[in-house]
């Protein structure tokens, strides 16, 4: 009796159900879900899964129920008409829940629909079948029939709610992805050919006409450039306020962080060219090649492209191992390939405080694959051209401000596929002359402000009537804006003085610098002349004027003092795994990270960092300087407060100094800042415990606005 009640109870219900189904259907244009009532919306991919089971288990039973073995076994038939009705129920309180999570924002399409009406079709199927079954002109025919239309609306279903949720051929994508040709990059378009693909892959399943998460599409330039619920998504020009770039940099456990964490992350690459886009005005007609040859956009993009077909380049010799590229790239050092599917290999080394010959001779190894090599603004001298020399296929070399005379290029005659070369801002003496003539491959060379007189210069052009000679800047009457002023110094930390060395490319400029925060001016601001020192942590600001032009941009650089080193370093609360460098020693090698807090120099964490230094001799410290980064579109803020303690040992500390950095504002810019703590000590001290706090009220602009965020630092100074 109890059964029979409790059946008769669920029949009714899955009757209600049936009719409430129907209701939202035929009203559900006019209906408006209240938001007390979205969360049971929200919970329909959570139980989805248990009527899909409990149907399946259903449908496999009655295919067989016909068998001679099952016709009269009733507990087999009992069962089975369980499974039907609580099968049923479920999948119908599934759909209402589908029904209520489709009124909200973001779903629509096409997709939407064939999932909404495949996903009724499972209830009403099955509710059908579990009235009709018990029917005397229901057979095994019209049995296998039902169970059949039932799998597949279930499959159809499943198939479309997974491209609402994970994009389209979600299913399929891992075993079905056919090959699409690559434009050839004279044709390539950077927003159709680079950048949309990035979209495509990484983030239009959340950004579609069927699911248009957070309001936003990324389908076109109309919808890109509308944005979404919280914004426009990029301005033009201005990558450091688009939002695109701010929520991909976030760090990934953020929940703001896109694409969410366990969906396919971009790439460092793909980043890159976001940002550049987004820099270069987010143009979405402009063909790649419209870029200049060395522009960093055009030269990522190329690698995504066909080589231009009348141009391409065949090679005959071997691609490099993949594993020894992987081992030659580092933190100065870029390898990267030539183009899609060829062997050639480009070479980009840069951070001249790191250079050293040996840079060059480490790879050797892949002397045959190098084709390009950029090592503008390093210290390279005349012998080494003898190393580049043995890059036997090498046709593009840039030795832009560097140390060569000139002196040594016909060590560089032996290169017979060696079509370009850069040489300007680099003082070339008179012998260079010949040397030049000595390159007979050559078609094109830049020799602007190398020192060489419009004469001597007019000589090379006579006698090397084939080579294009990019002599200076054209004068096309408009004012030119100056290029930024240049350090010279390969090390920006030292333990007495640092001698400033400071230079521009173009010949007359006048350096203006200030060290107090302000901005140089052509009036008030010292010039810079050779013999200025540092002696002490120092941000410097300079800018370059010259008359006739329109002054550059100022350029800021920070030097730092370190007098002392303690003999050992450890962290008292660990960072955050990921952001923790090569350990505590990081935090004392003398490496500044720059603004890159993913390169992995920086120590980052979500809670306060406590740092314990120890001295095998007493060290007469008065002051602590904490580098630290500010990058408030990453969550990343200045500490809140530092302490600092020190004493003969970890049992005995004393508090010796108490800084609040400045208050964080809306839309500062990414910057370094080192925070300077001084000491309130009267004599020398065995140890050091610094602790570094993490904010956790953020302010009301913050667009996070829970906490904590995070805090990272690259390097401590003792003095």
């Amino acid at each position: 009796m109890i059964k029979s009640k409790h059946k008769g109870f669920a029949e009714n219900l899955l009757f209600a159900l049936n009719i409430f189904i129907i209701f939202l259907l035929v009203f559900g244009s006019a209906i408006v879900i209240p938001q007390w009532l979205q969360p049971v919306g929200r919970l329909h991919p959570l139980i989805l899964h248990f009527p899909i089971v409990v149907l399946i288990m259903a449908m496999m039973l009655e295919f067989f129920r016909f068998k001679d073995r099952f016709k009269t076994e009733k507990l087999y038939h009992d069962f089975t008409t369980y499974l039907w009705l609580t099968g049923a129920i479920f999948a119908a309180f599934t759909a209402i829940m589908g029904l209520f999570l489709s009124k909200e924002p973001g779903y629509e399409g096409g997709t939407l629909q064939w999932h909404k009406w495949l996903g009724v079709s499972v209830v009403f199927v099955s509710t059908i079948i579990y009235w009709c079954r018990s029917a005397g002109w229901y057979n095994v025919k019209t049995a296998r029939w039902g169970a059949g239309v039932v799998v597949l609306s279930l499959v159809f279903a499943g198939h479309f709610g997974a491209d609402l949720t994970h994009g389209d051929n979600f299913v399929l994508a891992p075993v079905w992805h056919p090959e699409k040709d690559l434009v050839p990059l004279d044709k390539a378009l950077v927003y159709k050919d680079v950048i949309q693909p990035i979209f495509q892959s990484k983030c239009i399943s959340c950004h579609n006409p069927d699911k248009t998460k957070g309001g936003l599409m990324l389908i076109d330039e109309k919808s890109i450039l509308k944005g979404g619920k919280d914004g426009k998504l990029i301005v033009p020009g201005q990558p450091q306020i688009s939002m695109l770039l701010q929520r991909i940099h976030l760090v990934e456990e953020d929940k703001k962080h896109m694409p969410p964490a366990g969906k396919p992350q971009l790439t460092p690459d793909e980043m890159d060219l976001l940002y550049l886009w987004v820099k270069e005005n987010a143009d979405f007609k402009k063909k790649v090649i419209a870029l200049p040859a060395k522009d960093s956009l055009r030269m990522i993009a190329s690698t995504y492209l066909k080589p231009a077909e009348e141009t391409e380049e065949k090679y005959d010799f071997a691609a490099a191992d993949d594993k020894l590229i992987k081992k030659l790239n580092n933190n100065y050092r870029v390898i990267y390939p030539y183009a899609k599917e060829s062997p050639a290999l480009g070479v980009n080394i840069y951070n001249k405080s790191t250079y050293r010959p040996k840079t060059l001779e480490e790879l050797s190894a892949i002397k045959q694959q190098v084709v390009s090599l950029d090592v503008s603004k390093m210290p390279v001298k005349d012998a080494e051209l003898k190393t580049i020399a043995q890059f036997e296929n090498l046709h593009t070399l840039n030795l832009n401000f560097t140390d060569v005379t000139g002196s040594t290029l016909k060590d560089l005659a032996s290169l017979k596929s060696l079509k370009m070369i850069s040489l300007a801002g680099t003082p070339l003496n008179a012998s260079a002359i010949k040397q030049i003539s000595a390159l007979k491959s050559l078609a094109k060379i830049t020799l602007w402000d190398t020192g060489l007189t419009d004469a001597q210069l007019n000589e090379l052009q006579a006698q090397n009537k084939k080579i294009e000679f990019i002599k200076s800047f054209k004068d096309d009457g408009k004012p030119i804006k100056l290029n930024v002023p240049q350090l010279k110094n390969t090390a920006l930390v030292f333990a007495e003085s640092m001698p400033l060395e400071l230079s521009h490319p173009i010949k007359g400029v006048q350096i203006r610098y200030t060290t107090d925060g302000t901005d140089p001016d052509s009036i008030k601001s010292p010039v810079f002349k050779p013999g200025v020192a540092i002696n002490k942590n120092t941000n410097i600001k300079v800018k370059a004027y010259k008359a006739g032009w329109l002054s550059s941009d100022v350029v800021q650089f920070s030097v730092f003092k370190s007098t002392y080193t303690p003999d050992s370093i450890s962290f008292i609360k660990q960072p955050n795994p990921k952001y923790s460098a090569d350990g505590a020693k990081s935090l004392i090698d003398k490496d500044l990270g720059g603004t890159n807090f993913g390169n992995s120099k920086w120590i980052g964490a979500q809670n306060n960092i406590e740092i314990y230094m120890q001295f095998n001799k007493p060290a007469d410290v008065h002051n602590v300087t904490i580098n630290c980064l500010r990058n408030l579109g990453s969550q990343i803020f200045l500490p809140i407060g530092i302490e600092v303690w020190g004493g003969t040992d970890i049992n005995h500390l004393k508090l010796l100094s108490n800084v609040t950095p400045p208050a964080a504002k809306k839309d500062e810019p990414v910057i370094t800042v080192g925070i300077d703590c001084k000491l309130n000590i009267a004599k020398p001290i065995n140890c050091l415990k610094i602790i570094a706090k993490n904010i956790q009220t953020l302010p009301a602009w913050d667009p996070v606005k829970k906490g904590p965020e995070w805090v990272f630092m690259d390097e401590i100074f003792l003095n």
